[in-house]
């Protein structure tokens, strides 16, 4: 089951597309959708998390906590609306783009998908890119 929490005043829209997207693209990897809850918040409320459980002290668009068992896919993923604001304008995307492309960004990298590495990362666009070609808005 895929839920959104919000820790701000930004609301998903389109929620129900995005949900069944999210679980095609889950289904599409040969994975099962598990509990997937999608926590909307600020900048201050992510770095406060970023420090707390990963001790990072940096900005940050996604954190994702991995409650992965096996083929299962579950975890709760933080988005920083405010840093997805900032990048859509930096990389000349509409922020509904890059909103998707984070979201999605946290499930392939649940999948197993990762971006460490040049190879990886481009790997990892391609997968994005793939995946934000198929939404169904």
């Amino acid at each position: 089951m895929i839920e959104y929490h919000y820790e701000n005043d930004f609301i998903l829209k389109d929620s129900n597309k995005i949900r069944i997207w999210i679980e095609d693209v889950i289904k599409k990897e040969k994975r099962t959708v598990g509990d997937i809850t999608y926590i909307f918040c600020d900048d201050d409320y992510l770095l406060d998390r970023n420090k707390e459980f990963l001790d990072h002290n940096t900005l940050t668009d996604i954190i994702t906590f991995n409650y992965c068992i096996d083929n299962n896919i579950s975890s709760d993923i933080m988005i920083s609306i405010d840093r997805v604001k900032e990048n859509s304008t930096t990389f000349e995307n509409s922020f509904n783009e890059e909103l998707k492309r984070v979201m999605i960004h946290g499930i392939l990298h649940l999948i197993g998908y990762n971006d460490k590495s040049d190879k990886e990362k481009e790997l990892m666009r391609e997968k994005e890119n793939f995946y934000l070609n198929i939404f169904y808005i």
